[in-house]
């Protein structure tokens, strides 16, 4: 249900996950709305640096050479058939690439914790929230927000900054999502940037243990309500 939250500033840091090139033009893994989710993802960076708190950028990038991946799909060269790092289209879409001193972390697993994890540098600033956007939805921004979650973080998940390769894929992952999302909240674009300039909003937080429980008739509508 929605009720009033409010960070504290100083509290939160702003995570961007695998806003790659691939992911709006390479036509097997396009995003859907991939250019609203980038404009939103802008407003986002602008009102976290407005806000003097810390983001943090990532790639997801495939190194089948020093990590093996027996089942990993492959192309006909062995190359990895998504993100390899040959491909150029890894390079993080130029609108919302890192700024002078934001850190661009590699990784080469879906969760921006796993090896190249920025979690004790993030506690050492002594940040609680965590703002997370990025794509897809249902695989690398889903393993995020529960590791997030499993380190003692408290997620803000902005479901309109988020993306997958349909409308469906997203919208069911953020119900997901939000069904075990404790300590967090779900919210949009224009409730993120208020609560990162300091401001008090409604927002969808978590009562229970899987409150959502939608079908296929009433999936959407959830959604827009979160």
């Amino acid at each position: 249900m929605k009720r009033p939250l409010a960070i504290e500033p100083g509290k939160v840091a702003a995570l961007f996950i695998d806003l790659q090139e691939e992911h709006r033009k390479d036509q097997r893994y396009l995003v859907e709305g991939f250019d609203a989710v980038l404009a939103n993802v802008q407003r986002l960076q602008a009102a976290a640096r407005d806000a003097g708190a810390p983001l943090y950028h990532f790639a997801y990038v495939v190194d089948l050479d020093n990590h093996v991946r027996p089942f990993h799909p492959v192309q006909a060269d062995g190359t990895s058939a998504f993100s390899d790092k040959s491909d150029p289209l890894t390079a993080v879409c130029p609108e919302v690439a890192a700024s002078d001193g934001e850190p661009l972390i590699i990784k080469n697993e879906p969760s921006a914790f796993g090896a190249a994890s920025p979690a004790a540098d993030i506690r050492m600033q002594g940040i609680e929230w965590l703002v997370v956007a990025g794509v897809w939805t249902e695989a690398c921004v889903d393993a995020t927000v529960k590791d997030a979650v499993a380190l003692s973080f408290r997620v803000l998940l902005v479901k309109d900054a988020c993306g997958s390769g349909t409308a469906a894929m997203h919208e069911t992952a953020i119900l997901n999502l939000a069904n075990r999302l404790y300590g967090g909240a779900v919210t949009d674009t224009e409730g993120a940037c208020r609560l990162l300039a300091g401001e008090t909003i409604e927002a969808w937080q978590i009562e229970g243990s899987v409150p959502l429980r939608f079908t296929f008739d009433n999936a959407a509508g959830l959604y827009r309500d979160l």
